[in-house]
């Protein structure tokens, strides 16, 4: 499997899902972005993750597991999203008892594995495939990368995406493509997908 090592550019507010934001990945060596969309419960599990120095007054989910999970010698060795389809990236965690060194790859929602990683200081790791089918060029200049740039980086991105979802159609599916495409979705909690195709199923229905 070919991987490509990402970094965690930042946390943006979605302007295409409301009440969701955009991770922003982006390549170790290169200038494609990768923007997935999140949650706020997940986007602000990473960004009290990436901000070291800020810590809740009661452990938070990702929090308890990265506790419990270092108390039973368990670690996370890297984060890899292997997959991309209708919109939805899949991921695996690669764990390891780092006693025995015996090592697992389990399934994970890729917020929850980023969230994961920052907590074990693990690397994000993207297959080729993912990078070119998700990947978007953007340059950043580094004198303002904390302000101008990178909100009209965020905002190119996010007009892009925009763009994409509403050349996005379903008409040339079928009934049963599209209820597989729908349970799928649920299964992965893309309650904005699943939503669309219901409305699909809908139109045919008038």
């Amino acid at each position: 499997m070919n991987l490509i090592r990402l970094n965690i550019r930042g946390i943006s507010y979605s302007q295409t899902q409301t009440g969701a934001y955009a991770l922003i990945l982006e390549e170790g060596f290169g200038n494609r972005k990768i923007p997935i969309i999140i949650g706020s419960v997940e986007a602000q599990s990473i960004a009290l993750a990436l901000e070291k120095d800020i810590r809740p007054p009661r452990p938070i989910t990702h929090e308890l597991f990265a506790t419990f999970a270092k108390s039973f010698h368990i670690t996370v060795k890297a984060v890899f999203i292997h997959k991309l389809i209708d919109g939805v990236f899949y991921s695996n965690i690669l764990f390891q008892n780092t006693e025995t060194e015996e090592e697992k790859e389990i399934d994970s929602r890729t917020s929850d594995a980023v969230a994961l990683a920052i907590r074990f200081d693990a690397p994000i790791y993207a297959t080729k495939e993912v990078i070119e089918k998700a990947g978007i060029y953007m340059e950043m200049k580094e004198s303002n990368v904390e302000t101008t740039s990178f909100e009209t980086a965020i905002e190119n991105i996010e007009n892009q995406l925009k763009r994409e979802s509403k050349e996005e159609a379903y008409s040339h599916l079928t009934d049963k493509e599209i209820n597989d495409l729908m349970k799928k979705a649920l299964e992965n909690e893309d309650y904005e997908t699943a939503v669309k195709l219901r409305d699909e199923l809908n139109q045919r229905k008038t």
